[in-house]
């Protein structure tokens, strides 16, 4: 069965891409197509908020992206060492919160120790920091995307626990979109299932995918990658077939493989 993901290729890792592996070990030919594109903004903000640790009462990532945007910051500026050496460990004696594996193991790359990776959501994620941190502690820094959901920041604030967010990313339509998607109606046909990663995923692509599809629409199983992006495509009038239970590669196949049963 033809599989299509709309996402990101994994950032400089080299080898398959998981989900693409996990499909194809159960038998069906997946195709990955970017969807976004993205660029770093205010990376010296970000730089001095890194290196002055005692401002802030821990971090938080949910998302890959923002944490390579540190990475990023590190490397422009060759103050990898200084980081290793002096900074690194001050964040570690504070709370580091991820959302998600593939974002706790980039944060673990940075030698930074991640908490709560197996919350998978932004929702599961809040209650978690406020039953484990004090309102009278400086900020929390949330280094994050132009695109992203208020949940996180809401529910802080709403709890009284301080919080700086800092835009480090900005998120755009991937230049290629379009013409990627027309050449794999082409070429393949429509898919037998589609994955969806993102909500900027479901508002950059459902247009062309319903226009490609055509009558064949109502064939196609659409997938999701967890509960924030399938409630985009049900918002957007798609017929969610199947969400994984969690967001990982082997959760999101066995998801698709039994949709498409």
């Amino acid at each position: 069965m033809h599989v299509l993901l709309l996402k990101e290729p994994r950032d400089g890792e080299s080898g398959p891409d998981p989900y693409i592996q996990e499909l194809e070990s159960q038998g069906h030919k997946a195709t990955l197509i970017p969807v976004l594109s993205f660029k770093f903004v205010s990376l010296n903000t970000l730089s001095d908020k890194l290196f002055q640790p005692e401002k802030h009462g821990g971090l938080i990532f949910t998302s890959p992206r923002a944490v390579e945007a540190v990475k990023t910051c590190l490397e422009a500026e060759g103050r990898r060492e200084e980081w290793d050496k002096c900074v690194k460990d001050k964040w570690n004696l504070k709370s580091v919160y991820v959302v998600g594996k593939a974002t706790a193991a980039l944060v673990q790359s940075l030698g930074l120790t991640p908490l709560g990776e197996d919350t998978g959501t932004a929702d599961v994620l809040s209650p978690f920091i406020i039953q484990r941190e004090d309102k009278n502690i400086p900020p929390l820094l949330f280094p994050c995307g132009s695109i992203k959901r208020e949940v996180l920041p809401t529910a802080l604030r709403e709890h009284g626990v301080p919080l700086e967010t800092l835009t480090v990313y900005q998120t755009t339509e991937h230049p290629d979109l379009e013409k990627n998607l027309k050449n794999y109606f082409t070429e393949q046909g429509a898919p037998a299932s589609v994955g969806f990663f993102s909500p900027s995923g479901v508002t950059f692509c459902l247009k062309a995918i319903r226009r490609l599809s055509g009558d064949r629409l109502t064939r196609i199983k659409f997938a999701a990658i967890g509960p924030t992006t399938r409630d985009a495509m049900a918002a957007a009038g798609l017929r969610v077939s199947c969400t994984a239970e969690k967001p990982t590669a082997e959760h999101l196949a066995a998801a698709i493989t039994e949709a498409l049963q």
